[in-house]
């Protein structure tokens, strides 16, 4: 199992915004989202009309970047793994309360259970840049 270091959690935990990859026929797509980082896994939240969440459908497999670009000083983790869609039950529960709590266009716009489900990224491999990680 990945596990994320001190400063990878600090880092992931200090942001909000990822990039999401998936594909669908060998063509690569890729989109900003709001993530929160909950045990080892990255959490996404996404509507079923989505490319994400039909290639997720198709091909389990996807990766996520969180960085922050600044000239010679940049700082990023690369996430490659595989998703779980998780549209209800106690872990979408929790899951939501936490982005209820967190983004206040969640408070804003909230939704329920199997109206737009969650992604949950299980780390295979992770690396990272710009991190002291000493």
């Amino acid at each position: 199992m990945i596990e994320f270091n001190e400063k990878e959690t600090e880092f992931l935990n200090s942001l909000e915004e990822a990039r999401i990859a998936t594909s669908h026929d060998d063509i690569p797509h890729v989109k900003p989202v709001s993530f929160v980082l909950n045990g080892n896994a990255i959490i996404i939240a996404t509507d079923y009309e989505t490319r994400t969440y039909k290639n997720l459908k198709i091909n389990l497999n996807s990766s996520v970047i969180i960085d922050i670009y600044k000239s010679g000083g940049h700082k990023a983790i690369l996430i490659q793994g595989t998703t779980e869609i998780i549209e209800n039950g106690n872990e979408f529960k929790k899951l939501y309360d936490v982005f209820f709590e967190k983004f206040e266009w969640v408070r804003r716009e909230p939704w329920k259970e199997n109206e737009a489900p969650f992604l949950k990224i299980i780390p295979k491999n992770k690396i990272s840049w710009g991190l002291d990680t000493k």
